[in-house]
C-alpha cells in the first residue's frame, strides 16, 4: 500500500512489495469475472476469496516495511472497488441475476455502486480526526471484502447442495440488495483492532486458525457459509457494544 520515493528518485524494493500484492488482488478480482464468463463459478469465487486474503495482507506488509503512502492507499481503494464491488456484481449477474425479467442488472449495479460509495466515504474520512467508530475499534458499515463474501452466500448454498432454488433470481436479487445496504450503512461493525485475545487463549487461538485453514482447503464452501452466518449473527452484538462505548464516552464527557 505504499510507494515512497527512494533516494535519487529510485523505488526501494520494500515500497514495491505491498503495491505488488495490491495489484495481484486487483488481477484476481478480474480473473474471477473471467471464470464466471466461462461458467466456472467455483473458480470465480476462489479468485475473489484469494483477493480478500491478499487485501488483508498488503496493508500489514506496508506497515511492517514502513512503506505506507497516499499512493498505496488510493491503489488499495481502487483494487477493493474492482475485486469486491465490480467483480462480485458481475459474477452474481452472470450466475443468476441475468435471468430476472426486470431489474436484475440494476440489483447487480447496486452492489457495485454501494461498494464504490463505501470506499469513497472511507477515503473522504481518512484524514479526519473525528471518526467515532474507528477510534473505538469499529468499522462503519460492512467492509468491502466482507460484503463480497456475504453477497456470495446463495452461491455457497448452490455449490453445497446443487439445488437450483438458490440460483433463483427471486432469492438472489433481494439478498444482493440487502448486502448493498449493509455496505453503505452506518452501523458499527467489529474490526480486527477491536479483537483482543487473552494470553491464556493464544495457543487455542493458533490451533483454531490452523483448523480454519484446513477446513477452508477441504470444505471451502461450507466453511465460508459458516463464517458468513457467524458474521451476520454478530452484527447485533457489535451494535450493542458500540452503544455501550458511546454511553461510557457520554458519561465521561458529562
Amino acid at each position: 500500500m505504499g510507494v515512497p520515493s527512494g533516494e535519487g528518485g529510485g523505488l526501494p524494493l520494500r515500497a514495491f512489495i505491498p503495491n505488488a500484492v495490491t495489484a495481484m488482488a486487483l488481477c484476481l478480482g478480474l480473473t474471477g469475472v473471467r471464470f464466471a464468463i466461462g461458467g466456472e463459478f467455483d473458480k470465480a469465487l476462489a479468485a475473489i476469496i484469494l483477493a480478500g486474503v491478499l487485501d488483508g495482507m498488503d496493508g500489514r506488509i506496508a506497515r511492517l516495511l514502513r512503506a505506507q503512502s497516499r499512493f498505496g492507499a488510493e491503489l488499495d481503494s481502487l483494487s477493493d472497488n474492482i475485486a469486491f464491488g465490480t467483480a462480485p456484481a458481475l459474477i452474481l449477474f452472470l450466475w443468476s441475476l441475468n435471468d430476472a425479467p426486470k431489474f436484475g442488472w440494476v440489483a447487480a449495479l447496486a452492489l457495485a455502486v454501494a461498494c464504490a460509495l463505501r470506499l469513497a466515504r472511507f477515503n473522504a474520512r481518512i484524514d479526519s480526526a473525528d471518526q467515532p467508530h474507528k477510534s473505538a475499534g469499529f468499522n462503519t458499515g460492512v467492509p468491502a471484502p466482507a460484503g463480497a463474501g456475504l453477497a456470495f452466500v446463495p452461491i455457497y448454498l448452490w455449490l453445497i447442495t446443487s439445488d437450483e432454488l438458490f440460483r433463483s433470481w427471486a432469492l438472489v436479487m433481494p439478498w444482493t440488495l440487502f448486502i448493498a445496504v449493509l455496505m453503505i450503512s452506518s452501523i458499527p461493525t467489529f474490526s480486527w483492532t477491536s479483537i483482543r485475545i487473552r494470553k491464556s487463549w493464544r495457543l487455542m487461538a493458533l490451533a483454531g486458525v490452523a483448523l480454519f485453514g484446513a477446513a477452508l482447503l477441504t470444505v471451502p464452501w461450507i466453511t465460508l457459509l459458516a463464517i458468513s452466518t457467524v458474521y451476520l449473527a454478530v452484527l447485533p452484538f457489535s451494535i450493542a457494544a458500540y452503544a455501550r462505548v458511546r454511553q461510557r464516552r457520554a458519561t465521561a464527557a458529562g
